[in-house]
């Protein structure tokens, strides 16, 4: 299977669609709950936004270089959020999961560790990738956290990554599970799910 080629993925708690503009008009109200885009430290479009980010998610997946997801809740049905395999390198098998960002009542939830484990399920166990890499900014703790906690582990930081549209810079931290890892990060997101339901 081509690492670009669209899927589903089902959960008990959350649905990974296949992006297309039909999603607009649910993320574009997903993302005023908790107003995402105010986060100085990460780019989240703003509602006005939203189409053309749908557009640019679709067209670098079809250059090959993306997957790109909608969210949706399986307890309400709505839209919460958007995620991507990004910076794909087929012949590496290796990918990066982000572009992430979800509604801030699907925040701190089974949302996010249910998304993560059926994306890290397809690229391991599908795709066969040998290693998954997790990248955010140094100032946001919150995602640097929720990265450790899924079981990836620091691979350094990268210094004066990005520029920022004000002209300041993103150092920018680089996590990442590989494949010898992942049969134990698995069990412990399968854990971390059971304990939530429990």
């Amino acid at each position: 299977m081509r690492f670009c080629e669209s899927i589903t993925l089902d959960g008990r708690h959350t649905r990974l669609e296949p992006l297309a503009l039909e999603h607009h008009d649910g993320l574009a109200a997903a993302v005023c709950d908790g107003e995402l885009w105010r986060l100085w430290y990460t780019a989240i479009p703003k509602p006005e936004g939203m189409r053309a980010e749908i557009e640019r998610r679709l067209a670098l997946q079809r250059q090959g270089s993306m997957l790109p997801f909608a969210v949706r809740r399986l307890d309400n049905g709505e839209l919460c959020g958007m995620t991507t395999f990004m910076n794909i390198e087929q012949e590496r098998r290796r990918v990066e999961i982000g572009s992430t960002w979800y509604a801030k009542s699907a925040q701190r939830t089974a949302i996010n560790t249910e998304c993560k484990l059926m994306l890290l399920e397809h690229a391991f166990d599908t795709l066969g990738c040998i290693a998954v890499e997790f990248r955010t900014s140094w100032m946001n703790q919150a995602s640097r956290a929720a990265i450790a906690r899924l079981g990836a582990k620091q691979d350094g930081i990268l210094r004066n990554h990005q520029r920022f549209a004000d002209g300041s810079y993103r150092d920018t931290v680089v996590f990442s599970i590989i494949d010898l890892e992942w049969p134990a990060v698995r069990q412990h997101l399968r854990f971390k799910l059971d304990s939530r339901e429990a």
